[in-house]
């Protein structure tokens, strides 16, 4: 079994930041891509970021410039840095990664998501 939590989630002023988190735990033996989406009310889920177990990073028009993502790979940890947040960045974001718990075969898991709201 394996699990993602995300953190770092809030209310946050229209120009702020917000630093989000997501821990792998489990019986994993390693971790490939890892990655941000978000869904905001009545839309569907989209993809913000991704980011290889190397480090490359990639980013959708919804993340490019204004996110960082990273991982800290010991840790099992992917991180979102949002800056200059916008009302229209308001939605429930999760984390998504390839986990290994066999040897050579990768499943993705899903966290249950942390609340992310813009006021203007």
């Amino acid at each position: 079994q394996a699990h993602l939590v995300e953190s770092g989630g809030g209310l946050v002023q229209a120009g702020g930041s917000l630093r989000l988190s997501c821990v792998a735990s489990g019986s994993i033996l390693s971790i490939n891509a890892m990655g941000w989406y978000r869904q905001a009310p009545g839309k569907q889920r989209e993809l913000v970021a991704t980011i290889t177990s190397g480090g490359s990073t990639s980013y959708t028009d919804s993340g490019k410039g204004r996110f960082t993502i990273s991982r800290d790979n010991a840790k099992n940890t992917v991180y979102l840095q949002m800056n200059s947040l916008k009302a229209e960045d308001t939605a429930v974001y999760y984390c998504s990664a390839e986990l290994s718990l066999r040897p050579g075969i990768y499943s993705v898991y899903w966290g249950q998501g942390t609340q992310v709201t813009v006021s203007s």
